[in-house]
Parts: C-alpha cells; sequence; structure tokens
C-alpha cells in the first residue's frame, strides 16, 4: 500500500492507494499548520481505509518547489514513516505533479507557481508517444520572459495559474491553453506518478533525499544584544 504526502503550499493533502489503485484521499488547506495537522491526518486516512502503518510499503512526497517550512515537514515525516516502518521512499516533483493529469491532451505542459519577488516556479513536460517527458528541470523566472519565450501552443496549468491566467492569455492569445475543468488533486496524481516510478526503480535514498529548494530560505539575522 502506498501512501502519498503532499505539504508543498497551503494546499495540503494525503492520498492512499494499492499498485496505484487509488483507496481514498484528503485535501485540505493549511494555514502554516503542517506540523500539528499532518500526522493526525495520516491517521485519519488509515483508518478511512480500515488499515493502520503496517500496511504501508511505500511512502510517495512531494519534494517541492514550494513552501519552505511545508515542505521540510512533510520530507520529515516521509522519511520517519520510511524509517521506521523500513519501507520504500520516493521523492516527486510538485510541479511534476500537478503536470500530470494533463498528459493525455499531448500538448507541452506548463507548470505554474509564484514565488515570490515577482518570480514564478515553473518547469516543462510533455507525453510523447506515451512517453512522459520532463523537458525544462525546475527552475525561476518571471512571467513576461516565460511569455517571451513561449513560441508553440502549450497547456498553463497548476495552483499559480488563477492570478497569471490574464496576461499569459493577454500576451499569448491562442497559444495559450487552459484546462477545461478544476485541477483535479494535486496529491492524487503525485500517487499516481509515484506508482508509475516504482513499476520501474526501488525508490530514492532515505539519507539523500530532500526538498528541492529553488531559492536558499530566508533566515533572519538575530539582533545583537545589547549590553
Amino acid at each position: 500500500m502506498e501512501l502519498a504526502i503532499d505539504t508543498s503550499s497551503n494546499a495540503a493533502g494525503l492520498a492512499l492507494s494499492h499498485k496505484g489503485r487509488l483507496l481514498t484521499d484528503l485535501s485540505w488547506q493549511s494555514a502554516h499548520n503542517h506540523t500539528v495537522e499532518l500526522m493526525p491526518n495520516i491517521l485519519h486516512v488509515l483508518q478511512q481505509a480500515n488499515t493502520g502503518p503496517a500496511a504501508l510499503d511505500t511512502v510517495v512526497v512531494a519534494k517541492g518547489p514550494g513552501s519552505f517550512n511545508g515542505l521540510r515537514v512533510g520530507m520529515s515525516v516521509a522519511k520517519g514513516l520510511a524509517f521506521v516502518l523500513g519501507i520504500r521512499l520516493l521523492g516527486i516533483s510538485t510541479l511534476e505533479a500537478e503536470a500530470y493529469p494533463f498528459a493525455h491532451t499531448g500538448l507541452p505542459l506548463r507548470p505554474l507557481h509564484k514565488a515570490g519577488r515577482d518570480e514564478i516556479a515553473t518547469a516543462l513536460y510533455q507525453r510523447v508517444d506515451n512517453e512522459w517527458l520532463c523537458l525544462e528541470a525546475e527552475h525561476l523566472t518571471t512571467l513576461d520572459a516565460l511569455c517571451h519565450q513561449t513560441r508553440q501552443e502549450t497547456l498553463f496549468c497548476g495552483e499559480g495559474l488563477p492570478e497569471m491566467i490574464m496576461q499569459i492569455e493577454r500576451d499569448l492569445g491562442k497559444l495559450a491553453r487552459t484546462p477545461d475543468t478544476t485541477d483535479p488533486s494535486r496529491v492524487v496524481s503525485l500517487a499516481m506518478l509515484g506508482w508509475k516510478r516504482l513499476s520501474s526503480e526501488e525508490g530514492d535514498e532515505l539519507a539523500t533525499l530532500q526538498p528541492l529548494y529553488l531559492r536558499p530560505p530566508h533566515i533572519t539575522k538575530a539582533s545583537e544584544r545589547r549590553t
């Protein structure tokens, strides 16, 4: 049984599947409370499926990009479960999980996340001849630069799309495609990608898997103590 964990942003989620077949999933808005909410919700999902942690053989975790604290919590819990239970661990890009539901279109897929400082996190994926490809790795750019470099019909998706769609459609016109329906649950796509990946490989190393941060976290220097 596989447990998928997504704490990339305030839109958190869990999915429980068996050999790639979804059993149950849960999504919720977490206002920076991943630390206190994640484990109780994992137990809740397991209870919904009338099972327990001992039934798990794989943990799939969204590795980012995304919220620094959210990713740290999700990765820590995923690693802890994998270590204690002695099971496989696999990290999947958050952007890849957002693009995957639209693989059937055959179009280049451009997931978008806000990254602060007028930057966005993005990557580029496409299914070609039934092969799922990453054409551009995760990176930071600006929306102006992204629109300028887009030269073919592309489907834009992801958590950041609603705030950017007006400029994308204005700048790109017919080259811009957007989903016809509301984006599917990101964590369900994460579970599907996890099983797809595990069908051809063993998983990631517990010691080396790390969150994907495209920019170092901003850490405020402590004020000097006055004497």
